[in-house]
């Protein structure tokens, strides 16, 4: 991985802090081989670790700066003096003169620190999608940051204390959402955000925000144009001067990128894919499709069983904290294949779906607005009195399709998303120890979810929806997924379609072109139609997903996995023994896709456990 790492407000010694961050910079280079480079002052301290030119310091009169990623500025004449004089000093002089205002003149995908010794101050930020998250934690007076939890545990002021909210919170989304983690006491800066540390004290703030436009109409061939247009530009800010290659899943965004890159590098497109020898599984033939379409360099790997089992250890150590998104597994094996050819550098399609309405609850959940459009009186007084009221309605069909569906649609938003959550269906009780429960908010994810849907100033359900997911499908699940599996694979990853120049097109995009009625990412698809091969345009949505419930009921080595990592995690007293011997029992003879999925997070948790050498409790 590269990242950074660093602190304010502790030691005296410049060696003896030199020698600290060079330890703390140890997580983050563990896989790509970077070098850290490395600032000290008496009572600060920071490394920026990269392969290539990820990262640039400089320090002077008591300032150290850092930042990561590829950053510029939305002033060409700021970047023309970043070009010649470096990214770190421009950004240095920039917030003498105008202090975290600077932060809005900044684009691209970065993390940054500013350490201000003299009067013992800083700034961390993460750029606006999240794509280079930032943890830190306070401890007497002393400010910890880095990339990875796992830098910042080494610092001698932190204890690193697992949370059991962020355990119950990793359960139930199958990852730990920010701003928590799954150490006590520590958080993690949400996309947009930065924190301001002055003595001994801290406040995080947004210095950006997603705000829709959405009244602004524009004639369809305008909007296509310039859609194209910053799709050609993005595409090719993401791969600079590096060749490089894209993951292709077969899917609308994935085959876009492959035929974006081709057309801007000007040489046919290196494309990489996975598939799965299991029903209902394998997309690889519309890989296939795209990589004949635009005549893509193009490789496949199917990944089977025997590499889950491989996989599964290295894919928990990558992760700082627990991680419960299968799909890791299958885009490590991509972005492996990319590098064994020789390129340092991949491109994910990840955020099309966020920025232009692609995901297919989208659709059902505008379905069940549409009930909350019927006139209370009406709802109250005459349709549910018939429905619910009806004589043996149980047993006909559509009254219980009707009773379902006003039973749903009469959930407000955005608890109506959690209506299939696994932990939900399940029980909390019946999945915790009554032990663990007692530690834990139990209500702390609705609550989260709900301050997060309401922070959107949409008046639209597609562009709530688009806000909410911006947070908790990419900044917290999908994104972190791509990139550690890309860090595990030893390259970098880019995401061209979450840059400033798409997300700043799509906010003004009136909402009935991202979902028209119950038509998915309407305008991105017809602004494409012609340049994307028909089926991939017309086929349902499926992506990277894992057979691995499928697996794991014929597959000895996996069952073997699975069930001693189960074993082992009854010990910690967090997850009931009666629970697991049911899930790897009638459960999963039940439904081995739909149960799976709750062994796998389970599975990982433990797994993530003995990457790091945790104690079972007593």
């Amino acid at each position: 991985m590269s990242g950074l790492c660093g602190w304010i407000g502790y030691g005296t010694h410049i060696n003896e802090n030199l020698q600290l961050v060079q330890r703390m910079a140890g997580p983050l280079t563990r896989f790509d081989g970077g070098e850290a480079r490395t600032l000290a002052g008496g009572n600060s301290a920071l490394a920026v670790a990269a392969t290539g030119d990820g990262a640039q310091v400089y320090q002077k009169e008591g300032l150290l700066v850092a930042i990561w990623g590829r950053a510029g500025f939305n002033d060409p004449r700021l970047n023309q003096l970043a070009r010649t004089d470096g990214m770190a000093k421009i950004l240095a002089d920039n917030w003498r003169e105008k202090g975290e205002k600077v932060l809005e003149s900044l684009t691209g995908a970065f993390s940054l620190c500013i350490l201000h010794e003299r009067e013992n101050e800083a700034i961390v930020a993460i750029d606006r999608m999240g794509i280079h998250p930032l943890s830190f934690q306070i401890s007497g007076g002393c400010l910890v940051f880095g990339s990875s939890a796992d830098t910042i545990i080494l610092h001698p002021q932190i204890k690193a204390e697992i949370s059991p909210q962020g355990i119950y919170n990793y359960v139930y989304f199958h990852m730990v959402p920010g701003p928590g983690t799954i150490y006590q006491e520590q958080k993690r800066l949400l996309p947009g955000e930065y924190l301001v540390y002055r003595n001994g004290r801290i406040e995080t703030h947004k210095y950006w925000e997603m705000r829709f436009l959405e009244d602004e109409k524009r004639p369809f061939q305008e909007l296509k144009q310039d859609f194209l247009t910053v799709l050609r530009s993005s595409v090719r800010e993401a791969i600079g001067d590096e060749e490089a290659g894209a993951f292709l899943s077969g899917g609308t965004d994935s085959s876009t990128i492959a035929g974006i890159l081709g057309e801007v590098s000007g040489q046919p497109a290196r494309t990489y894919s996975i598939g799965f020898d299991a029903s209902g599984y394998d997309e690889m033939e519309y890989a296939r499709i795209a990589a004949r379409h635009f005549s893509t360099r193009h490789k496949e790997y199917y990944v089977t069983p025997d590499d889950i089992v491989t996989a599964i250890p290295q894919v928990a150590a990558i992760f700082d904290q627990p991680f419960g998104n299968s799909s890791a597994i299958p885009a490590f094996y991509c972005a492996r294949m990319a590098k064994e050819d020789g390129l340092s550098r991949i491109l994910g399609g990840d955020g099309g779906d966020e920025l232009f309405g692609g995901n297919v609850r989208y659709a059902k959940q505008h379905l069940f607005s549409l009930y909350e459009q019927v006139p209370s009186v009406m709802r109250k007084g005459v349709v549910e009195p018939l429905v619910f009221g009806m004589p043996g309605g149980a047993a006909l069909p559509l009254v219980r399709k009707a009773r379902s569906y006003i039973e749903q649609a009469s959930i407000a938003m955005p608890a109506r998303t959690e209506t299939y959550n696994l932990l939900e269906r399940y029980g909390h009780g019946e999945v915790f120890t009554r032990e663990f429960l007692a530690t834990v908010n139990a209500g702390y994810p609705a609550s989260l979810l709900d301050e997060i849907y309401h922070q959107s100033d949409a008046n639209s359900l597609i562009n709530r929806m688009l806000a909410f997911d911006r947070k908790f499908t990419l900044a917290d699940n999908d994104l972190p997924k791509v990139a550690k599996a890309c860090e595990l694979a030893g390259i970098d990853v880019g995401f061209p379609l979450i840059s400033d120049e798409i997300t700043a097109f799509s906010v003004r995009l009136e909402p009935q072109l991202k979902l028209k009625g119950t038509k998915l990412r309407y305008f991105f698809k017809e602004a494409l139609r012609g340049f994307l091969p028909e089926e991939i345009i017309a086929k349902q949505k499926h992506g990277f997903g894992l057979p691995f419930g499928v697996w794991l009921q014929h597959h000895k080595p996996l069952q073997a996995l699975a069930s001693d990592s189960l074993s082992d995690l009854k010990s910690r007293n967090v997850i009931r023994a009666d629970f697991i011997d049911r899930l790897l029992g009638h459960h999963l003879d039940e439904h081995a896709g739909y149960h799976g999925t709750m062994v796998w997070v389970l599975m990982m948790l433990e797994q993530w456990y003995r990457q790091r050498q945790i104690h079972k409790q007593s």
